[in-house]
């Protein structure tokens, strides 16, 4: 039952901001100019998928150890609140610059998280470093289109 109450709040994270996102994909992001490293469209969706699996099973490993009620659990919840508001800042309000800076506030959360993870339960840690590797590509795309944009 605990992993299910991962997914779906992983899962309820990236509908959030599917809904502010997808709505905005045409014409306003794709009309904006955007590095030649930017990925397809199409990569965003099968990636976030893995990774909100990843964060969920992650998630649930120190839920087990540490409890719901914990400094890792809550650290878990603020990024993604974080995660999920980026999508809102960025697509929604259409406001490239301080998106940025949220995605940076995002970084440094899902590395604090990542670290508390690691005292409870490794695993759960390393589960997290490919949402970190991508969030770090990510702020540099979002950084580049910024700059492209301003």
């Amino acid at each position: 039952m605990k992993l299910l109450i991962c997914v779906a709040a992983c899962a309820a994270a990236g509908w959030i901001g599917s809904l502010w996102t997808v709505p905005n994909l045409r014409p306003w992001y794709a009309n904006l100019a955007k590095p030649t490293w930017t990925p397809p469209e199409w990569l965003f969706g099968p990636v976030w998928s893995s990774l909100y699996l990843m964060m969920a099973v992650a998630a649930w490993l120190v839920w087990k150890h540490a409890g719901l009620v914990s400094v890792q659990m809550l650290l878990f919840a603020f990024q993604l609140l974080l995660n999920a508001l980026w999508s809102g800042i960025f697509f929604k309000l259409r406001l490239i610059g301080p998106a940025f800076f949220e995605v940076a506030l995002l970084w440094i959360s899902i590395l604090a998280t990542c670290m508390s993870f690691y005292r409870v339960a490794p695993v759960a840690a390393w589960l997290l470093v490919p949402y970190l590797i991508w969030v770090t590509f990510a702020s540099g795309l979002n950084f580049s289109i910024w700059r492209l944009n301003s």
